[in-house]
This record gives structure tokens, C-alpha cells and sequence, in this order.
């Protein structure tokens, strides 16, 4: 497991009750026997995913399966620390150059994912510049930025409370109004 990641979980302030809760169980869900991030050990695993935001807003992709406007993210790769996955998932699905604001979990979820399973995901904070994205082969092509207002608006509803947690710390870490 990533040393220290419970006590970044138990350090978050959850922004509502849906983010307590999936506090509480992605807890409970490390203390479980089997990996936690395998996604093939079990149908309930950690996965990890990102708010990529510059000064033009926050990226979200509409997800080529699920059909919903969310931000990147996927499985943790074997020996892959969630950070370093969200780093790889997001550069794979945006096709930008993406760095850690903090290595901080930022946000937690726990919601259905594809085939019947459980993901309990960790959501990181990306930087990345202000470009166009340019998403890799095979990935969905509705990546786009969003101001906050429109990005609230578009996502998928559990992640309203989550865009304007985000938008609050993007205003006191970066100013952009120089860019």
C-alpha cells in the first residue's frame, strides 16, 4: 500500500456526505486481505483519477464507455503508486503534459465502475499548460476545458460539490490572471 495514504484519507475535510462516506469505506476497503488496487483480485479496488486544471479551468472527458462527463483517471498499474497512475492515466487521456499540484489525495469517490465492479477512487490535483488536449489512440475524443461554471454543469452530477471544492483551492494555490 502507499505509506501514508490512510492518514491522507483521515486528514481530507470531505466536502459532503457522499465524499465522508466514500472516505469511510475506501478506509475500510485497505484494510481488506486481498491488494486493494488489483482490479482482477477483486471486484471492489482503488483506482485513481485527477482534476487537471490551468488557467483555462478544469478538463473533463466524456467517458467512452459510461457516457458521462467526468475527469481522467483509471487503474492502478501493478507496483504504481495512485499519484504516479494519475499522472499516467491523465497524460494517456488528455495527452498533455501533467503534473502533481500536491501529492495529496485531494477528493475520494466510491461508485460503480464497468463490469459490476466497485471503484473506490482517489482524485488528484494536475497542472498542466493551456492547450489544446490531444488525446491518445483509442482514448475518447471529447476532451475538452471547462470554465468551473460549465464544468459544473456538464459533469456528472456526483461531481458538482467536488468542481466547486476544486475551483475554492485553485483560487488560493495559483493565479493565473497574468496567463
Amino acid at each position: 500500500m502507499t505509506p501514508g495514504l490512510a492518514d491522507q484519507l483521515r486528514a481530507l475535510e470531505p466536502v459532503d456526505a457522499r465524499e465522508a462516506h466514500s472516505i469511510a469505506a475506501t478506509l475500510e476497503r485497505l484494510t481488506w486481505a486481498v491488494d486493494p488496487f488489483d482490479e482482477f483480485a477483486d471486484e471492489h479496488h482503488v483506482t485513481a483519477s485527477a482534476f487537471v486544471v490551468s488557467a483555462r479551468g478544469v478538463i473533463l472527458h466524456r467517458h467512452r464507455r459510461l457516457g458521462i462527463w467526468v475527469q481522467p483517471g483509471g487503474h492502478v498499474d501493478a507496483g504504481e503508486s495512485p499519484p504516479a497512475a494519475a499522472l499516467r492515466e491523465c497524460r494517456e487521456e488528455v495527452g498533455l503534459d501533467v503534473s502533481l499540484l500536491d501529492e495529496r489525495v485531494f477528493h475520494v469517490d466510491v461508485h460503480p465502475g464497468p463490469r459490476g465492479h466497485t471503484h473506490y477512487d482517489l482524485r488528484y490535483v494536475l497542472e498542466a499548460p493551456p492547450l489544446e488536449p490531444r488525446p491518445g489512440p483509442g482514448e475518447s475524443p471529447d476532451v475538452f476545458w471547462f470554465d468551473f461554471a460549465a464544468a459544473r454543469e456538464r459533469a456528472e452530477p456526483t461531481l458538482v460539490a467536488a468542481l466547486g471544492k476544486l475551483e475554492d483551492y485553485v483560487a488560493r494555490v495559483r493565479d493565473w490572471s497574468g496567463d
